[in-house]
């Protein structure tokens, strides 16, 4: 007969088991600091060595990282999503712009549709708290903090709809959006007028969150993301004329000599 034995499970895979959930999760994000040592081993109720038995396995396993004297982090998994010949392509071509923007627009109005259907009360929660931050920020005019708070209410759009594959997928993208490789977003956070678009939109996507409406959550997404792709369109228009109207200044400046 094809059984066996049923054998207590050792703590320290416990451990390991748990601390990969909360990976997976988004729980434990990348470059997050553990507690330490002492601390985690109190929290999850284990001996020390068990914890260093765990800990020393998911070192190995290239899950977490130890830097000298700072402690235990969990390490930088997503960088290996896109290769480096591949980020310096996307950088350097406008159209990955245009393709960047469609592809977050399919993906996260599936995303918000999901999280209007499947997110907890607490996930709700956490994109309406992320959400108030993003209206504080506004009213007291700090655009760059405005900037990064946008990426982490998609993100945390992107987390209550609990799919891990496409959390991690879109955690890779948004870490290209923050390095500057397809857009700097915190050009577009320069206007008064496009931020307060921005933040009307946001909240259009979060009352439709908090009322659980998956198809007026997606379609807000949809129109958000369509507004990005506008404003980044006419940006770089902008942009090419002042080089023009710039070549054209140096011109006339010469003639005048």
């Amino acid at each position: 007969m094809p059984f066996e034995k049923i054998q207590s499970e050792k703590l320290s895979h416990a451990v390991t088991r748990q601390i990969e959930e909360l990976i997976l999760r988004g729980l434990l994000r990348p470059g997050e600091r553990l507690p330490g040592e002492r601390e985690l081993a109190e929290r999850l109720g284990v001996s020390r060595p068990s914890l260093r038995e765990a800990l020393a396995d998911l070192t190995a396993r290239g899950l977490l990282v130890v830097r000298a004297g700072s402690g235990i982090y969990v390490a930088d998994i997503l960088g290996s999503a896109f290769a480096p010949p591949l980020v310096a392509i996307l950088s350097s071509h406008e159209g990955a712009v245009d393709d960047y923007i469609a592809f977050r627009r399919d993906i996260e109005g599936l995303s918000a549709e999901r999280a209007a259907r499947l997110g907890s009360d607490t996930d709700l929660a956490v994109v309406d708290t992320i959400f108030r931050r993003m209206q504080a920020a506004h009213a007291s005019r700090e655009p760059a903090l405005e900037a990064q708070l946008d990426a982490e209410f998609h993100l945390s759009i992107i987390e209550a709809s609990h799919n891990v594959i496409m959390l991690h997928m879109m955690r890779s993208m948004y870490d290209l959006l923050r390095e500057g490789v397809f857009y700097n977003r915190q050009t577009m956070f320069r206007s008064r007028t496009t931020r307060s678009m921005l933040l009307d939109q946001h909240q259009a996507i979060n009352a439709a969150l908090q009322a659980r409406d998956a198809a007026r959550a997606r379609a807000a997404v949809e129109t958000h993301l369509d507004y990005v792709a506008q404003a980044i369109g006419e940006i770089r228009r902008t942009e090419a004329n002042d080089a023009i109207a710039r070549r054209r200044l140096q011109h006339e400046q010469s003639r005048g000599k």
